[in-house]
């Protein structure tokens, strides 16, 4: 499975999100509040958390525990507006090397059961290549319990 989704940005997927974009965090309310129809609590299977420069990464890591965080499902008619207003945040650019983070489509959990597929936006793979090596590994996955 590759890490971009190839089918690209046409599909109306919720949110998966695990640092300053969850309730009470710095981008929460400025990103979206007035876009989303729906948040929910959920969970990132195989991947782990790491500290970076006052937001988090999220690094796939096969048989790992689980990241934690939030189901966002943007209003249909906001969906694109914010697809594009999280890929800004993210620093995120298709195909460019430079970008910080890949959006990729994955099956995240929901806290009250099932799964749903979400846009995650994960560690480049050249960042994730540096956290694997150097990074402060957040050990519950918790974003939020860093306080």
């Amino acid at each position: 499975m590759t890490a971009e989704d190839p089918r690209g940005t046409s599909r109306p997927l919720p949110f998966f999100v695990y640092g300053t974009l969850r309730p009470g965090e710095a981008n929460h309310d400025l990103l979206l509040r007035g876009r989303a129809l729906a948040e929910e609590p959920g969970h990132l299977p195989g991947a782990v958390l790491y500290d970076g420069p006052g937001y988090p990464y999220a690094v796939e890591e096969p048989g790992a525990a689980t990241v934690r965080g939030e189901l966002v499902t943007a209003r249909p008619e906001a969906y694109q507006e914010l697809l594009t207003a999280l890929d800004r945040l993210e620093e995120y650019v298709p195909g460019d090397p430079r970008s910080l983070y890949v959006r990729a489509a994955r099956d995240v959990r929901r806290a009250a059961g099932g799964t749903v597929r979400a846009w995650v936006y994960l560690a480049a793979p050249r960042v994730a290549a540096r956290l694997r090596a150097t990074g402060t590994r957040i050990a519950d996955g918790d974003w939020l319990s860093r306080r």
